[in-house]
Protein backbone atom coordinates (compact mmCIF):
# COMPACT_ATOMS: atom_id res chain seq x y z
CA UNK A 1 0.00 0.00 0.00
CA UNK A 2 1.76 3.02 -0.78
CA UNK A 3 0.03 7.01 0.20
CA UNK A 4 0.64 10.02 -1.48
CA UNK A 5 0.19 12.22 2.20
CA UNK A 6 -1.43 15.57 0.80
CA UNK A 7 -0.05 19.15 1.55
CA UNK A 8 -2.47 22.04 2.62
CA UNK A 9 -1.83 25.60 0.49
CA UNK A 10 -2.97 28.25 2.43
CA UNK A 11 -3.11 31.50 0.16
CA UNK A 12 -5.94 33.50 1.24
CA UNK A 13 -4.35 36.44 3.27
CA UNK A 14 -5.05 36.92 6.57
CA UNK A 15 -5.99 32.96 7.13
CA UNK A 16 -5.52 31.49 10.48
CA UNK A 17 -4.09 28.39 11.25
CA UNK A 18 -5.08 26.58 14.84
CA UNK A 19 -5.03 23.18 16.07
CA UNK A 20 -7.97 21.97 16.85
CA UNK A 21 -7.99 18.68 18.74
CA UNK A 22 -6.39 16.55 15.90
CA UNK A 23 -7.56 18.77 13.05
CA UNK A 24 -6.32 21.65 11.39
CA UNK A 25 -8.74 24.78 11.20
CA UNK A 26 -8.87 27.83 8.52
CA UNK A 27 -10.15 30.49 9.55
CA UNK A 28 -10.63 34.16 7.71
CA UNK A 29 -11.72 36.73 9.87
CA UNK A 30 -12.97 34.33 12.29
CA UNK A 31 -15.16 32.26 9.85
CA UNK A 32 -13.93 28.85 9.53
CA UNK A 33 -13.15 28.20 5.89
CA UNK A 34 -11.72 24.92 6.08
CA UNK A 35 -11.21 21.80 8.22
CA UNK A 36 -8.82 19.10 7.95
CA UNK A 37 -7.90 16.29 10.12
CA UNK A 38 -4.01 16.14 10.70
CA UNK A 39 -3.05 13.08 9.94
CA UNK A 40 -4.61 13.75 6.53
CA UNK A 41 -1.15 16.20 5.62
CA UNK A 42 2.16 15.95 4.93
CA UNK A 43 3.07 19.20 5.17
CA UNK A 44 1.69 22.66 4.99
CA UNK A 45 2.90 25.15 2.64
CA UNK A 46 1.48 29.09 3.37
CA UNK A 47 1.57 32.19 1.19
CA UNK A 48 2.04 35.88 2.53
CA UNK A 49 0.55 36.88 4.98
CA UNK A 50 -1.05 33.64 6.73
CA UNK A 51 -0.66 33.17 10.65
CA UNK A 52 0.05 29.82 11.95
CA UNK A 53 -0.87 29.67 15.64
CA UNK A 54 1.89 28.02 18.15
CA UNK A 55 0.61 25.47 19.18
CA UNK A 56 -0.51 24.46 15.16
CA UNK A 57 3.37 25.24 14.75
CA UNK A 58 4.48 22.95 18.00
CA UNK A 59 2.52 19.93 16.85
CA UNK A 60 4.08 19.84 13.35
CA UNK A 61 7.52 20.20 14.37
CA UNK A 62 6.67 16.92 17.33
CA UNK A 63 5.28 15.11 14.00
CA UNK A 64 7.78 15.92 11.78
CA UNK A 65 5.34 17.38 9.26
CA UNK A 66 7.15 20.15 7.50
CA UNK A 67 5.73 23.65 7.56
CA UNK A 68 6.90 26.43 4.23
CA UNK A 69 6.66 29.92 4.47
CA UNK A 70 6.84 31.21 0.83
CA UNK A 71 6.04 35.06 -0.35
CA UNK A 72 2.18 35.92 -1.70
CA UNK A 73 4.47 35.50 -5.21
CA UNK A 74 5.80 31.81 -4.24
CA UNK A 75 9.49 33.04 -3.61
CA UNK A 76 10.64 30.81 -0.58
CA UNK A 77 11.32 32.24 2.56
CA UNK A 78 11.74 29.72 5.31
CA UNK A 79 11.16 25.92 6.60
CA UNK A 80 10.04 24.33 10.05
CA UNK A 81 11.79 21.21 10.88
CA UNK A 82 11.36 18.87 13.81
CA UNK A 83 14.12 17.55 15.70
CA UNK A 84 16.91 16.02 13.15
CA UNK A 85 16.07 12.40 11.49
CA UNK A 86 18.09 10.22 9.83
CA UNK A 87 21.11 8.30 10.22
CA UNK A 88 24.03 10.61 11.50
CA UNK A 89 26.18 7.82 9.41
CA UNK A 90 24.37 8.97 6.22
CA UNK A 91 25.12 12.83 6.55
CA UNK A 92 28.51 12.10 7.62
CA UNK A 93 29.19 10.01 4.28
CA UNK A 94 26.76 12.95 1.87
CA UNK A 95 29.52 15.24 3.73
CA UNK A 96 32.70 12.99 3.22
CA UNK A 97 31.19 12.44 -0.36
CA UNK A 98 32.35 16.14 -0.80
CA UNK A 99 35.14 16.10 -0.62
CA UNK A 100 36.05 14.29 -3.19
CA UNK A 101 35.91 15.67 -6.59
CA UNK A 102 36.11 12.76 -8.90
CA UNK A 103 32.67 11.39 -7.42
CA UNK A 104 30.93 14.54 -7.25
CA UNK A 105 31.24 15.24 -10.76
CA UNK A 106 29.83 12.16 -11.97
CA UNK A 107 27.06 12.34 -9.74
CA UNK A 108 26.55 15.89 -10.93
CA UNK A 109 26.83 14.80 -13.95
CA UNK A 110 23.97 12.38 -13.69
CA UNK A 111 21.90 15.06 -12.43
CA UNK A 112 22.41 17.31 -15.47
CA UNK A 113 22.10 14.35 -17.55
CA UNK A 114 18.79 13.28 -15.99
CA UNK A 115 17.46 17.29 -16.59
CA UNK A 116 18.50 17.69 -20.47
CA UNK A 117 16.95 14.08 -20.90
CA UNK A 118 13.83 15.53 -19.39
CA UNK A 119 13.94 18.71 -21.59
CA UNK A 120 14.68 17.02 -24.51
CA UNK A 121 11.35 14.67 -24.15
CA UNK A 122 9.38 17.95 -23.48
CA UNK A 123 10.89 19.28 -26.17
CA UNK A 124 9.81 16.39 -28.57
CA UNK A 125 6.83 15.89 -27.76
CA UNK A 126 5.62 18.81 -28.49
CA UNK A 127 6.97 18.45 -31.84
CA UNK A 128 5.23 15.69 -32.30
CA UNK A 129 1.90 17.54 -30.82
CA UNK A 130 2.03 20.91 -32.91
CA UNK A 131 0.00 20.50 -36.43
CA UNK A 132 2.88 23.92 -37.62
CA UNK A 133 5.43 23.54 -39.52
CA UNK A 134 6.98 26.45 -38.49
CA UNK A 135 7.22 24.77 -35.01
CA UNK A 136 8.16 21.54 -35.44
CA UNK A 137 11.26 22.16 -37.02
CA UNK A 138 12.84 24.28 -34.97
CA UNK A 139 11.91 21.78 -31.89
CA UNK A 140 13.29 19.38 -33.85
CA UNK A 141 16.55 20.85 -34.07
CA UNK A 142 16.77 21.64 -30.50
CA UNK A 143 16.02 18.62 -29.71
CA UNK A 144 19.00 17.51 -32.07
CA UNK A 145 21.07 20.17 -30.29
CA UNK A 146 19.83 18.81 -26.85
CA UNK A 147 21.11 15.53 -27.87
CA UNK A 148 24.55 16.92 -28.89
CA UNK A 149 24.89 18.68 -25.64
CA UNK A 150 24.17 15.29 -23.50
CA UNK A 151 26.80 13.24 -25.61
CA UNK A 152 29.41 15.95 -24.31
CA UNK A 153 28.08 15.71 -20.28
CA UNK A 154 30.48 12.31 -19.44
CA UNK A 155 33.24 14.07 -20.93
CA UNK A 156 32.89 17.42 -18.60
CA UNK A 157 36.33 17.69 -16.63
CA UNK A 158 35.03 19.87 -14.31
CA UNK A 159 32.03 21.61 -12.33
CA UNK A 160 32.34 24.83 -14.24
CA UNK A 161 32.20 22.76 -17.48
CA UNK A 162 29.66 21.14 -16.96
CA UNK A 163 27.52 23.91 -15.59
CA UNK A 164 28.68 25.81 -18.97
CA UNK A 165 26.92 22.83 -20.87
CA UNK A 166 23.71 22.84 -18.52
CA UNK A 167 23.27 26.48 -19.43
CA UNK A 168 23.85 25.96 -23.52
CA UNK A 169 21.29 23.55 -22.98
CA UNK A 170 18.65 25.69 -20.69
CA UNK A 171 19.21 28.43 -23.17
CA UNK A 172 18.60 26.65 -25.81
CA UNK A 173 15.62 25.03 -24.63
CA UNK A 174 13.79 27.90 -23.13
CA UNK A 175 15.01 29.82 -26.58
CA UNK A 176 12.23 27.27 -28.29
CA UNK A 177 9.76 27.74 -25.61
CA UNK A 178 7.42 29.48 -27.60
CA UNK A 179 7.31 27.37 -30.07
CA UNK A 180 5.68 25.01 -28.01
CA UNK A 181 2.72 27.77 -27.08
CA UNK A 182 -0.40 26.83 -28.97
CA UNK A 183 -2.48 29.88 -28.90
CA UNK A 184 -2.25 33.50 -26.87
CA UNK A 185 1.48 33.93 -28.34
CA UNK A 186 1.14 37.62 -27.53
CA UNK A 187 0.85 37.02 -23.74
CA UNK A 188 2.77 34.19 -23.37
CA UNK A 189 5.91 33.87 -25.27
CA UNK A 190 8.97 34.04 -23.91
CA UNK A 191 12.35 34.59 -25.26
CA UNK A 192 14.37 32.81 -22.39
CA UNK A 193 14.29 32.51 -18.65
CA UNK A 194 13.96 35.30 -16.63
CA UNK A 195 13.97 35.45 -13.04
CA UNK A 196 14.38 37.76 -9.98
CA UNK A 197 11.58 39.45 -10.97
CA UNK A 198 10.29 37.41 -13.83
CA UNK A 199 9.78 39.56 -16.38
CA UNK A 200 6.73 38.33 -18.39
CA UNK A 201 3.61 35.73 -17.63
CA UNK A 202 5.20 32.17 -18.48
CA UNK A 203 8.18 32.67 -16.33
CA UNK A 204 5.95 34.31 -13.33
CA UNK A 205 4.32 30.88 -13.66
CA UNK A 206 7.58 28.69 -13.92
CA UNK A 207 9.07 30.65 -10.86
CA UNK A 208 5.86 29.57 -8.65
CA UNK A 209 6.10 26.17 -9.74
CA UNK A 210 10.16 25.89 -9.50
CA UNK A 211 9.00 27.22 -5.39
CA UNK A 212 6.52 24.61 -4.79
CA UNK A 213 8.35 21.53 -6.63
CA UNK A 214 11.86 22.83 -4.20
CA UNK A 215 9.75 22.42 -1.52
CA UNK A 216 8.63 18.95 -2.64
CA UNK A 217 12.39 18.21 -3.05
CA UNK A 218 13.31 18.97 0.49
CA UNK A 219 10.83 17.22 1.88
CA UNK A 220 12.34 13.89 -0.48
CA UNK A 221 15.74 14.72 1.17
CA UNK A 222 14.77 15.47 4.90
CA UNK A 223 13.06 12.50 4.60
CA UNK A 224 15.63 10.12 2.93
CA UNK A 225 18.06 11.37 5.80
CA UNK A 226 20.08 13.57 3.58
CA UNK A 227 20.99 17.47 4.74
CA UNK A 228 19.39 19.60 2.35
CA UNK A 229 21.94 22.43 2.21
CA UNK A 230 24.85 20.03 1.23
CA UNK A 231 24.65 19.83 -2.41
CA UNK A 232 26.79 18.45 -5.30
CA UNK A 233 26.33 20.61 -8.48
CA UNK A 234 24.77 23.76 -7.00
CA UNK A 235 27.17 25.79 -4.78
CA UNK A 236 27.24 25.71 -0.80
CA UNK A 237 26.30 29.23 0.19
CA UNK A 238 24.37 30.00 3.94
CA UNK A 239 20.76 29.08 4.11
CA UNK A 240 20.81 27.82 0.51
CA UNK A 241 19.29 24.36 0.08
CA UNK A 242 21.43 23.19 -2.22
CA UNK A 243 20.82 19.52 -2.10
CA UNK A 244 16.80 20.33 -2.84
CA UNK A 245 18.57 21.99 -5.69
CA UNK A 246 19.83 19.19 -6.74
CA UNK A 247 17.42 16.78 -6.61
CA UNK A 248 14.94 19.74 -8.53
CA UNK A 249 16.61 19.83 -11.80
CA UNK A 250 15.79 16.59 -13.07
CA UNK A 251 12.04 17.31 -12.60
CA UNK A 252 11.55 20.90 -13.30
CA UNK A 253 10.42 19.90 -16.77
CA UNK A 254 8.00 17.40 -15.89
CA UNK A 255 6.52 18.71 -12.88
CA UNK A 256 6.60 22.18 -13.59
CA UNK A 257 7.44 22.99 -17.71
CA UNK A 258 5.34 20.42 -18.97
CA UNK A 259 2.50 21.68 -16.69
CA UNK A 260 3.30 25.55 -17.42
CA UNK A 261 2.88 24.25 -21.19
CA UNK A 262 -0.91 22.02 -20.37
CA UNK A 263 -2.26 25.29 -18.05
CA UNK A 264 -1.55 27.35 -21.43
CA UNK A 265 -2.43 25.37 -24.26
CA UNK A 266 -5.72 24.60 -22.31
CA UNK A 267 -6.70 28.13 -21.74
CA UNK A 268 -6.68 27.88 -18.04
CA UNK A 269 -5.09 30.74 -17.27
CA UNK A 270 -5.34 33.79 -19.51
CA UNK A 271 -3.03 36.84 -19.76
CA UNK A 272 -6.09 38.21 -17.04
CA UNK A 273 -4.61 36.11 -14.29
CA UNK A 274 -1.40 37.87 -14.25
CA UNK A 275 -0.69 41.34 -12.82
CA UNK A 276 2.17 43.91 -13.67
CA UNK A 277 4.16 45.82 -10.97
CA UNK A 278 6.50 49.06 -11.37
CA UNK A 279 9.76 47.82 -13.08
CA UNK A 280 7.83 45.16 -15.00
CA UNK A 281 8.06 42.33 -12.92
CA UNK A 282 4.96 39.85 -13.73
CA UNK A 283 3.16 37.86 -11.15
CA UNK A 284 -0.09 35.81 -11.01
CA UNK A 285 -3.22 37.39 -9.21
CA UNK A 286 -3.97 34.95 -5.77
CA UNK A 287 -6.94 33.52 -7.80
CA UNK A 288 -4.51 32.30 -10.48
CA UNK A 289 -2.14 30.98 -7.83
CA UNK A 290 -4.66 28.78 -6.84
CA UNK A 291 -5.54 27.08 -9.52
CA UNK A 292 -1.81 26.61 -10.61
CA UNK A 293 -1.92 25.17 -7.01
CA UNK A 294 -4.67 22.42 -7.85
CA UNK A 295 -3.55 21.70 -11.04
CA UNK A 296 -0.28 21.33 -9.68
CA UNK A 297 -1.64 18.83 -6.94
CA UNK A 298 -3.62 17.22 -9.96
CA UNK A 299 -0.43 16.54 -11.44
CA UNK A 300 1.62 14.77 -8.92
CA UNK A 301 -0.79 12.19 -8.68
CA UNK A 302 -0.74 11.29 -11.87
CA UNK A 303 0.37 7.61 -12.32
CA UNK A 304 3.80 7.08 -13.52
CA UNK A 305 6.07 3.71 -14.02
CA UNK A 306 9.68 4.20 -12.79
CA UNK A 307 12.01 2.74 -14.08
CA UNK A 308 14.55 1.54 -11.85
CA UNK A 309 12.01 1.02 -8.82
CA UNK A 310 9.92 -0.78 -11.57
CA UNK A 311 6.67 0.01 -10.16
CA UNK A 312 4.16 2.46 -10.72
CA UNK A 313 3.39 5.40 -8.20
CA UNK A 314 1.52 8.93 -8.05
CA UNK A 315 4.28 11.37 -9.90
CA UNK A 316 4.44 12.65 -6.27
CA UNK A 317 6.03 10.11 -4.84
CA UNK A 318 9.39 11.03 -7.22
CA UNK A 319 11.25 13.13 -5.48
CA UNK A 320 10.78 11.02 -2.20
CA UNK A 321 12.28 7.84 -4.34
CA UNK A 322 14.94 9.96 -6.08
CA UNK A 323 16.29 11.64 -2.53
CA UNK A 324 16.12 7.39 -1.41
CA UNK A 325 18.13 6.37 -4.33
CA UNK A 326 20.28 9.31 -3.79
CA UNK A 327 21.10 8.28 -0.13
CA UNK A 328 21.68 4.64 -1.53
CA UNK A 329 24.34 6.36 -3.77
CA UNK A 330 26.16 7.99 -1.14
CA UNK A 331 26.20 5.01 1.15
CA UNK A 332 27.60 2.75 -1.61
CA UNK A 333 25.10 0.60 -2.27
CA UNK A 334 24.53 2.22 -5.45
CA UNK A 335 27.20 2.50 -8.03
CA UNK A 336 25.86 5.44 -9.79
CA UNK A 337 22.64 8.17 -8.97
CA UNK A 338 20.23 6.82 -11.57
CA UNK A 339 18.56 10.61 -12.30
CA UNK A 340 14.51 9.93 -13.01
CA UNK A 341 13.57 9.98 -16.91
CA UNK A 342 10.29 10.33 -18.16
CA UNK A 343 9.36 8.25 -20.84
Amino acid sequence: MRTLLNTLYVQTQGAYLRLDHETVRVEVEKELKLQVPLHHLGALVVFGEVMISPFLLGRCAQDGRAVTWLSRTGRFLGRLEGPVSGNVLLRRAQHQFLDHSGPTLELARHLVAGKIKNQRQVVMRSARETEKEEDRQPLEDTARLLTSILFEVPQAQDLDSLLGLEGEAARSYFASFTHMILGDRDTFAVTGRTRRPPLDPTNAMLSFLYALLLSDCLAGAQGAGLDPQVGFLHALRPGRPALGLDLMEELRPILADRLTLTLINRRQVTAQDFEERPGGAVFLKETARKKVVVAYQERKQEEIFHGVAQQRMPLGLVPHVQARLLARHLRGDLAAYPPYVHK
